[in-house]
């Protein structure tokens, strides 16, 4: 039945209970496997991997056909990861669109009174409070990123979102530059105890570290329990759903934040 509301019941959403089956990969893995491509890299001839990256590199270029030169470089044992690079290096890399504008939407319900206690901070601040969301790592979720980016607009925040697999380092940097006053990390890899780690070092390297950290993802409560006592404000994941008691949260949070510092 097409445009009939026939079914009115729903299921429960998979991601609520998605925490509860986050595959976490061990320290060992991972040092096992970066011993593993090193001994790779370490074993095959780079004269000849930086012989067929250069090829590659000028083919991409010039315009020439890539491929010649990509399954040389395969056969050479190139890894992906550097013929990405060698690629990127020619063609810059696509950024695509977020989907969040910056025109506040006036419908969104239930908003008055965040938007009042948004003026009344940004007053106390002395300039509009401003909101930063970032999605480090190779996640490619933005769906719930772009959700908090368009309320925090329309609840009167200044945002501040530049897509999705953003480093620590360029999160970091954006939240020092655009000198924000809250930071939101969305991750739904599963690596949010390492990201989050990541950014904060690099948020304390850049002199910003008391600028408050709020964390959204698929992440059991033993994780969220860690990243708290690692000084993240506030965790959230995908039981809360109300974005408008978030966006009160991140006032609050932002508000507690300036007051300790005076």
């Amino acid at each position: 039945m097409v445009g009939v509301n026939g079914f009115v019941e729903t299921e429960s959403s998979p991601l609520a209970e998605a925490a509860d089956a986050i595959l976490t990969v061990s320290e060992e893995a991972e040092t096992d496997q970066i011993a593993r491509l090193n001994a790779w890299r370490a074993a095959r001839d780079n004269r000849a991997v930086e012989l067929t990256l250069a090829a590659l590199r000028k083919a991409a270029k010039s315009g020439a056909n890539i491929m010649p030169p990509s399954i040389a470089c395969a056969r050479a044992g190139v890894t992906t990861g550097e013929w990405g690079f060698a690629l990127r290096a020619a063609f810059g890399e696509y950024r695509a669109p977020t989907g969040v504008g910056t025109a506040m939407r006036n419908d969104a319900e239930g908003l008055d009174d965040i938007r009042a206690e948004v003026d009344r901070v940004s007053k106390k601040l002395g300039r509009r409070l401003k909101f930063l969301i970032g999605k480090p790592g190779l996640d490619g979720h933005s769906n719930g990123a772009e959700q908090i980016a368009a309320r925090a607009r329309d609840a009167g925040m200044d945002v501040v979102y530049e897509g999705i697999r953003l480093t620590a380092e360029a999160i970091a940097a954006a939240a020092a530059e655009k000198d924000v006053h809250v930071v939101g990390l969305s991750i739904l890899s599963g690596s949010h105890i390492p990201l989050v780690q990541d950014v904060m070092a690099r948020m304390k390297e850049a002199g910003i570290d008391d600028v408050p950290v709020v964390v959204g993802g698929i992440i059991p409560k033993e994780d969220a329990s860690a990243l708290k006592d690692a000084g993240v404000a506030e965790v959230y994941t995908p039981k809360d759903f109300e974005l408008n008691r978030i966006m009160a949260d991140v006032v609050r949070i932002v508000e507690s934040a300036a007051a300790a510092r005076d």
